[in-house]
């Protein structure tokens, strides 16, 4: 990936390290703080909250709680969906 993003941007390799790590920081920032991140013809991220449930232990079979969680959740945007 780091690659990419310094030949498509005319880049050296520890900048684009150093752009995409500030990029991915700044993602995981904003889904903490409970945003939303849309970068327009690629897709939104976001944070949903999935609620405590009971599930199974495949190995013993016995009924396990699993505790609620938050999760990010990932939608891509039409450009990104049409160019698949």
């Amino acid at each position: 990936m780091i690659e990419k993003i310094a030949a498509g941007a005319g880049l050296t390799k520890a900048d684009s390290k150093k752009a995409l790590d500030a990029t991915v920081a700044a993602i995981k920032g904003a889904l903490k703080a409970g945003d939303k991140v849309q970068l327009v013809g690629f897709g939104t991220f976001s944070v949903t909250k999935r609620p405590a449930r009971e599930g199974i232990n495949p190995a013993t079979k016995q009924k396990i709680k699993i505790a609620a969680k938050k999760v990010a959740k990932f939608k891509a945007g039409a450009e990104l969906a049409d160019a698949l």
